[in-house]
């Protein structure tokens, strides 16, 4: 009987490591989605590049600005509804990404929207680095690469995040397209 016992033991420990070796693999992380486009002026003029990365949670954007790409300061920056930077106002984008029909604005109660991002500084010599999140996914229901895509809009002034519609953030003064 002593002998038995730990022979007993010995194959419930085969047996139960046996389970667990055949239990599915885990479905691997979803890989992130990138996407990258130039960011232009009202000229038409090439001053930096945005970078998308898509993950399972967030959306990741990078934004870079050449010296001399825009003025020093502030500046607001959203994402606007359709991926049209061709007049030089940037007007064909439309307005901010709002599906769910949100108030404007980071520090408002009853939002944000889905365009809304923080805003960006710009150094004394004109560029800027930024990396920002958001939860506005880069493709699927509610996407920036709907059917006319989405685009990335710097305006002139910097938004305060609570005033409607877009926080007195000005003019649009440089354009991404996200498509």
């Amino acid at each position: 009987m002593t002998r038995t016992l730990p022979l007993l033991a010995l194959l419930g420990t085969f047996a139960a490591s046996g389970a667990l070796a055949q239990e599915p693999p885990k479905e691997a992380a979803k890989a992130a989605e990138t996407y990258e486009a130039p960011i232009k002026n009202a000229k038409g003029d090439t001053i930096g590049r945005l970078a998308i990365r898509d993950g399972a949670n967030a959306l990741v954007l990078r934004v870079a600005i050449q010296p001399g790409g825009l003025p020093p300061g502030w500046h607001g920056m959203h994402f606007h509804a359709v991926g049209d930077c061709s007049d030089p106002k940037f007007m064909n984008s439309k307005a901010h990404v709002n599906h769910d029909q949100s108030k404007h604005g980071l520090l408002n109660a009853e939002g944000p929207d889905e365009g809304d991002l923080p805003n960006l500084y710009v150094g004394q010599d004109g560029s800027a680095q930024a990396e920002v999140s958001s939860e506005t996914p880069l493709n699927g229901e509610g996407g920036l690469k709907d059917g006319d895509g989405s685009a990335l809009i710097i305006h002139a002034n910097e938004d305060d995040h609570t005033t409607q519609p877009i926080g007195g953030a000005g003019d649009r003064v440089a354009c991404g397209v996200i498509r």
